[in-house]
């Protein structure tokens, strides 16, 4: 479920009190530990945590007008959602993400690179920033070019 909100704060201010309170606790947890230079916008009807355009030129491979997304945070129909495309995609980090999270006595609902809760007290804040602070930008954006890489090759032998 998308929103038609051109700010996080008229994005907030559309949910319901839990929902908010959520989401709100979630963003304060991403926001301490954004890598630097990355930003908050809404992107893709959600909150975004993205890496602007001034460090990473080519933007997201979808769509190059768009900067290159780093997190998601979402009120969606039956649940809420937080998609870190940094833990997502690195097999070590996802290790050490659900490590984490179950050592926190919570359980891990996934799907599609997101986590997936009804309440806030369904995730554990203290691994949302460690998460995020986690992967440093330059790292990321390395990752992502060696992914899109590997997928051009894959691509060409197919045709070939």
């Amino acid at each position: 479920m998308t929103s038609d909100a051109v700010t996080v704060k008229a994005y907030l201010a559309h949910l319901p009190e839990d929902r908010r309170e959520a989401i709100g606790a979630v963003r304060k947890a991403i926001l301490a530990n954004l890598p630097k230079g990355c930003e908050e916008r809404m992107s893709r009807g959600m909150i975004g945590y993205v890496v602007p355009h001034s460090l990473y030129p080519a933007g997201y491979h979808c769509d190059p007008t768009q900067p290159l997304p780093l997190a998601h945070l979402a009120s969606q129909k039956n649940h809420m959602a937080l998609c870190l495309l940094t833990v997502y995609g690195d097999p070590a980090t996802e290790q050490w993400f659900r490590q984490a999270w179950t050592a926190a006595g919570k359980k891990l609902d996934t799907g599609l690179g997101c986590v997936r809760f009804k309440q806030l007290e369904q995730i554990p804040l203290e691994v949302i920033g460690p998460a995020i602070a986690r992967v440093p930008v330059e790292k990321y954006i390395a990752r992502v070019g060696q992914v899109l890489a590997t997928t051009s090759k894959r691509r060409g032998k197919k045709s070939k």
